[in-house]
């Protein structure tokens, strides 16, 4: 408590979690407000760390690769395919134009699964249960898709080191399946997003709320639809050799806050149905995995692709089979840092949203650690 003027100022620290019904994940955010308007916000995570890098010191590369869809539920297919990306590319794979097709498939249905959650868990913080329940109803179609492909409905270890598993080829049945759920969906989200901006009390409580400015986007690293929905035109995939076939309009909105934020998913959603209706169209012919590859030792290398969340980074180098020294940085890393600054000058009641606007994975950003010298400094 200080005095300034002749008033008394009065700051006062609100604590949620590390378990909290507000929180879709455990983490602990501190909140110093004033008068209920939050002047400064602070985010731990760290209480889903595994250590997974350090579990894959030394083990067989396809049993690392395997490991990395334990990183997280919603993107096991992204890091599984970052992952032995990376192997392929220190041991030259070629990757057959059918196998490739197939993963992008998988990804870009992984990303659909991706936006809907967001869609749906948004919806509850919220607290409109009618738009969340509808989110996940359209969901369910997309799950059942990536069950008919890779088995699980999570975790489906499509992409081996050459190619995709033989069961998960695609025959006619699995296309026409795939060619069906995407016009259902295409249907349904638009109905979903006329509701939705059409209601006036949702548009008033997420417009102008969580804010963050292009300068600030870029300065801090924010990626992803966190980062096009500031302006910038920043997608990875216009840049992945793996995506040059495929026409790809990168969406942009300006505003930066919760509400575009919200609008950048629905208005991807039917740029990655179309992603997925070009892969199905021009599906290449021929065999789905190559197995003429010889195991070799490699220098670090490293690999980027764009997924849900934004830029997803997986390193490592092989030893006589064996990961060495893996790195996983996921986008969440960035943008849930970026979410601090989004909550100042917000009310108080308006935090939750300002977070999980950048729909945070605190699973999957729980991957840093402190390395200390013996000066114990970094």
């Amino acid at each position: 408590m200080n005095k300034e003027n002749n008033f008394q100022r009065i700051e006062t620290e609100v604590s949620l979690g590390t378990v909290h019904p507000a929180a879709l994940e455990p983490y602990r955010l501190r909140l110093f407000v004033e008068d209920e308007i939050i002047r400064d916000a602070e985010i731990t995570v760290g209480v889903n760390h595994r250590g997974i890098e350090r579990i894959m010191e030394g083990l067989p590369v396809e049993k690392a690769n395997a490991l990395t869809e334990k990183v997280c539920g919603i993107c096991s297919n992204a890091h599984i395919w970052n992952s032995v990306l990376t192997a392929e590319k220190g041991l030259e794979v070629d990757v057959p134009p059918r196998a490739n097709y197939i993963r992008i498939i998988m990804e870009e249905l992984e990303r659909l699964h991706s936006h809907l959650l967001y869609l749906g868990h948004g919806s509850e913080v919220l607290a409109h249960e009618t738009f969340s329940m509808r989110a996940f109803s359209i969901r369910e179609t997309v799950m059942e898709l990536l069950r008919m492909i890779g088995g699980n409905r999570v975790q489906y270890g499509v992409s081996i080191i050459g190619g995709v598993r033989p069961r998960c080829e695609l025959d006619d049945n699995r296309i026409q399946r795939i060619l069906e759920g995407m016009d259902f969906i295409e249907r349904k989200i638009a109905e979903f997003a006329d509701r939705f901006i059409s209601d006036p009390i949702v548009m008033n409580r997420i417009t102008g709320v969580g804010k963050i400015s292009q300068k600030d986007a870029i300065e801090l690293e924010v990626t992803g639809p966190t980062l096009r929905a500031t302006g910038v035109s920043r997608d990875l995939r216009t840049t992945m050799k793996e995506y040059e076939d495929f026409d790809i309009n990168v969406i942009t909105l300006s505003d930066g806050d919760v509400k575009d934020n919200i609008l950048m998913r629905v208005l991807e959603i039917p740029e990655t149905i179309n992603i997925i209706r070009q892969a199905i169209k021009n599906l290449p012919d021929g065999s789905i995995v190559n197995r003429s590859w010889d195991m070799i030792d490699t220098d670090t290398i490293h690999s980027y692709i764009e997924v849900p969340r934004g830029r997803l980074y997986h390193s490592y180098r092989l030893e006589d089979g064996r990961v060495r020294g893996a790195i996983i940085r996921t986008p969440s890393m960035s943008n849930i840092g970026a979410m601090q600054l989004a909550c100042i000058n917000n009310h108080i009641t308006d935090a939750q949203l300002c977070i999980v606007q950048c729909d945070p994975c605190f699973t999957c950003t729980d991957r840093a650690i402190e390395i200390m010298n013996y000066n114990n400094k970094l």
